[in-house]
């Protein structure tokens, strides 16, 4: 593939680990020319969607977000010659820990449902950075956090009418009206940084 010795793509997986979803979305980017690494956070095997409270509470008492984002900067200074470009796609936490990395010498960076970013509203991305939000969120409102980051420069926030989890066709809340649209979106994002042709 032409593009695979030019560009890495990073996923960043959700509270549950390496799983049937990263594994598919992998696949997915891989496709599409890139190449693709996807760290185990955890360092343990994946845990299942019902085992929820479980791995958040794994992630959060034992792994958390500055150990998480302290390996993607380690990945990301590793490869940083190999590469013309390096991005970063995460999920739920993932998509928080691609938040926290944009600061870190990264071309891009796409996240989605990253909630906790909520909590870090102070970062200012180096990169072109697009999010994904899904309109309905238990845990705070949507239109406040966009509200917030519409003074970021390099930052585009798109509101989805769906529910945390919608990219997910293994989870119960995945949404493939939604996913096809974003995932078009998502790859023209990283091919106008890729070609120089500036973000629409």
């Amino acid at each position: 593939m032409n593009n695979s010795s030019k560009a890495l793509v990073i996923i960043l997986h959700e509270i549950y680990g390496i799983n049937d979803h990263i594994n598919f979305f992998s696949d997915v980017i891989i496709k599409e020319g890139f190449d693709v690494l996807s760290p185990n956070l955890l360092q343990k095997e994946s845990y299942s969607y019902d085992q929820e409270d479980k791995a958040y509470h794994y992630f959060m008492n034992e792994v958390g977000f500055d150990k998480s984002l302290d390996k993607v900067i380690q990945i990301i200074n590793f490869n940083r010659e190999k590469y013309d470009q390096i991005f970063i796609i995460g999920f739920s936490v993932g998509a928080t820990i691609a938040w926290l990395s944009s600061e870190y010498g990264v071309d891009g960076i796409i996240g989605y449902y990253g909630s906790r970013i909520r909590n870090y509203i102070e970062i200012e991305p180096r990169c072109p950075t697009l999010l994904y939000f899904p309109r309905y969120e238990k845990s705070f409102n949507v239109l406040d956090l966009k509200r917030h980051l519409k003074s970021k420069k390099k930052t585009t926030v798109e509101i989805v009418e769906a529910e945390h989890g919608f990219m997910n066709p293994f989870y119960k809340t995945y949404n493939l009206e939604e996913y096809t649209k974003c995932i078009k979106y998502s790859i023209d994002f990283l091919r106008q940084i890729e070609e120089g042709t500036g973000i629409r």
